[in-house]
């Protein structure tokens, strides 16, 4: 980290300008296993650069839907941080209850916005309706993880990887040793938000509901492959129901050989693997049509804070840590991409490090295919990523044939969509 204190003068050519008097502002994220000490190093050198903007951590939540639930019992005790880090697929329920700040009125004020580093494209995965309530902090797609010691051993070659899902299991297959404890392969299937589910139907080409969002789509074709796909995973690649913890402690430690996960654990996969194995990555299935796409994962920074000095502040913070000393500081920490686009372009920033590890290298090549990550629309949205992973659960556990679970698994979901 003591090298990004070189660059933190770079960061103050994308900043306004500190607040004029001392202003505290409070801050709320998820995932501390994750982003702790990434948002603790962000918001020490943010305050080294801003003396007169002090930032207080809430307590960080567990996961995605944590942190949204707790801004909605904030909004009404009224107790509401002034910034928040935001899952992707959450940003349009605080938007839509009017809790969540529009960002456009601030991003019109900046005088050099257009060198700010950030992608016109990407920027658009923080909007709700058109306007800009995020700023994209992490970006991630579903990658696969795998130890090429254990696919050395089982015949198969690390720089040949199969792309699809059967070459996959056959793989896996071979791997499996249960007499040695390793297992084969693990999708982590329970992200927060339904993220792999969609993955699964995104990349074969589906969507979650129709264009107008009044009927439930993913009980079409791509979702009938995608539900079959999930159950394959048991029977043809001979995963287990486990936890994602059990999977992440079984793959650091050498005894899982194929793991589909976000790309955001592999800094600390990276570190734990270490001297243990030899980690490599490679892409996420996708099938053979043009409309196949993955869910882009990772979180934003939204606005929450209404009084106008706190606004001020709290739009300083967002920039830096969505601006290059941020993107810089969150990339090493973690396995996510920025939402910035100077630090990959900056050697003394991300341009080396990109270079030097290749095995991050592979979810940027599948930015081409990134789409956004679905929010269900409604009062009923968080409920209904609780509807799916039920049904989900049962194809994995055995417990519901696949046609049966989805068929179910609509019928459900279609209950909770808007009248």
């Amino acid at each position: 980290m003591r090298k990004l204190l070189g660059v933190a003068a770079l960061a103050a050519a994308f900043v306004a300008g500190p607040a004029a008097a001392q202003t505290e502002i409070t801050v709320q994220y998820a995932i501390p296993d994750i982003f702790k000490d990434v948002q603790e190093e962000v918001a020490k050198q943010f305050m080294a650069a801003n003396p007169n903007i002090k930032v207080k951590f809430t307590q960080p939540t567990k996961e995605y839907e944590d942190a949204t639930q707790q801004v909605l019992r904030n909004a009404v005790t009224g107790q509401l941080p002034d910034v928040t880090f935001q899952g992707l697929n959450r940003q349009r329920i605080l938007a839509d209850r009017g809790i969540a700040q529009p960002l456009d009125p601030l991003i019109a004020a900046e005088k050099d916005w257009a060198k700010a580093g950030y992608d016109g494209a990407l920027l658009t995965l923080g909007q709700v309706k058109g306007k800009q309530y995020g700023m994209g902090f992490s970006l991630s797609t579903p990658i696969i993880y795998f130890n090429a010691d254990l696919v050395k051993k089982a015949g198969g070659d690390p720089d040949n990887f199969p792309k699809t899902w059967e070459g996959i299991f056959a793989l896996a297959k071979k791997i499996n040793d249960p007499a040695n404890k390793i297992a084969g392969f693990h999708f982590d299937w329970d992200i927060t938000g339904n993220w792999m589910w969609q993955a699964l139907v995104f990349s074969n080409g589906g969507t979650m509901l129709t264009a107008d969002e009044k009927k439930v789509a993913f009980d079409q074709p791509p979702g009938q492959k995608a539900i079959e796909t999930l159950r394959l995973m048991i029977t043809d690649g001979g995963m287990r129901d486990v936890s994602q913890a059990t999977a992440l402690q079984d793959f650091v430690a050498g005894r899982l050989g194929i793991w589909a996960h976000s790309t955001s654990r592999l800094g600390g996969v990276t570190k734990q693997a270490q001297g243990v194995f030899n980690l490599r990555t490679a892409t996420f299935p996708l099938g053979a049509g043009a409309d196949s796409r993955l869910p882009a994962g990772g979180n934003v920074a939204m606005m929450l804070a209404k009084d106008p000095a706190r606004q001020k502040a709290a739009w300083e913070y967002i920039k830096f840590a969505t601006g290059p000393v941020g993107a810089t500081i969150m990339v090493k920490g973690t396995g996510y991409f920025p939402a910035n686009a100077i630090p990959a372009k900056d050697p003394k920033m991300l341009g080396d490090f990109y270079a030097q590890n290749p095995n991050h290298r592979v979810a940027i090549g599948q930015l081409p295919s990134m789409t956004a990550w679905y929010a269900f629309p409604g009062e009923n949205g968080l409920k209904i990523t609780d509807v799916i992973k039920d049904h989900l659960q049962t194809v994995v556990n055995g417990s519901a044939k696949p046609a049966d679970a989805l068929k179910k698994m609509t019928s459900d979901t279609q209950a909770l969509l808007p009248k």
